[in-house]
């Protein structure tokens, strides 16, 4: 039997499996929720905007930031409520590759495969600013048959994708067949370049993260699990864009592409320190390539119209963060829903 054969009778049946899981576990959408506080005025903004997005709300935090000003407005949250923040993350892992540099750990040009064993593979090739800038020529995903089927069963039942071993994410590398060399965001190039640069830094991902970007900027409740034993009992829940409940997602090895959890009053640190150049690598924020119709990337950081600015979406949360270094504004939106949040950023960039 042919692989393609095979591999849609496996997907046929995961199918017909997950179909019956989905349909036993009916959602309960949640509703944005009533309890507010923060800046009256922005409270009600906010209020406003989400009510003419599509998609489901519960809780929601958001921080606009101008100058020593910080408003904030909570949606049955405060501003020490956990959220993951998704591929937010990868800003915090281009920080560290800008940091790496600065150090003399890595080059912008060091192959890939000095840091991680590729072999002869076309990924050893792959420098780390090419993984930084979405232009490796890797797929968005490592996906073989067995990601397709576990893709389809985790989507009904909201569970987490990823979970991978760093061993099992540099055997993907090693069987990926690369794209050309343009602009195209993968979720498995972060994921890389993360353990790469914990490598060159003889540490962990998750330790690299704190010890050279939470712990300098005094972000005490923002951590990088990479397994929900990382968690603790009482943990954040967030929900799908249907409304049901999802699991947490701690992405394993892919961790450094989107794994972070982290609340408003440590992201407003966050984004103030990048509007303001006092970040960790804050170099990764200066735009060196194309990114689409409109758009440029620095490391991770798309800049568009002047907004310099990234999102992230798991299972159960979405967020955004952005800042204009002219206007000198900063807007941070942590939403424990899988509904976009980027149209609420972008238009708090540019109200008076």
């Amino acid at each position: 039997m042919k692989r393609s054969t095979k591999t849609t009778i496996v997907a046929v049946i995961a199918a017909v499996a997950v179909f019956g899981l989905g349909a036993a576990a009916i959602p309960r959408p949640p509703t944005l929720s009533t309890e507010t506080s923060g800046d009256a005025a922005l409270v009600a903004e906010v209020s406003d905007r989400l009510a003419e997005l599509p998609g489901v709300r519960d809780r929601v935090s958001v921080a606009v930031i101008d100058g020593d000003d910080v408003r904030e407005a909570h949606f049955g949250a405060t501003n020490t409520t956990e959220y993951e923040i998704g591929s937010v993350t990868k800003t915090i892992t281009a920080a560290l590759l800008a940091d790496a540099i600065d150090r003399g750990e890595v080059a912008a040009d060091t192959p890939l495969g000095d840091l991680l064993e590729l072999g002869s593979s076309p990924a050893a090739s792959i420098t780390l600013a090419e993984l930084a800038t979405q232009s490796s020529g890797l797929p968005r995903l490592a996906f073989g048959p067995a990601e397709f089927v576990s893709t389809l069963v985790t989507q009904y039942t909201a569970s987490d994708p990823y979970g991978a071993t760093v061993d099992e994410l540099v055997a993907g590398a090693r069987d990926a067949d690369l794209g050309e060399k343009e602009y195209l965001y993968s979720n498995f190039g972060f994921a890389l370049l993360g353990q790469a640069l914990a490598v060159a830094a003889n540490n962990d991902y998750p330790t690299l993260a704190r010890e050279r970007v939470f712990e300098p900027l005094g972000m005490d409740d923002t951590f990088a699990p990479t397994s929900t034993d990382d968690l603790s009992d009482d943990a954040a829940t967030g929900y799908t864009a249907s409304g049901r409940e999802s699991d947490a997602w701690t992405l394993g090895a892919d961790a450094p592409a989107g794994s972070v959890r982290s609340t408003l009053a440590d992201m407003a640190v966050y984004a103030r320190a990048n509007l303001d150049e006092t970040a960790p690598g804050v170099e990764a924020t200066e735009p060196v390539a194309p990114a689409g119709e409109g758009s440029e990337i620095g490391y991770a950081w798309h800049t568009t119209d002047g907004v310099t600015w990234h999102n992230g979406m798991t299972g159960g949360f979405a967020s955004w963060v952005g800042f204009d270094r002219d206007t000198g504004r900063a807007v941070v939106v942590l939403n424990n829903t899988a509904a976009s949040v980027d149209e609420l950023g972008f238009a708090l960039m540019e109200e008076d």
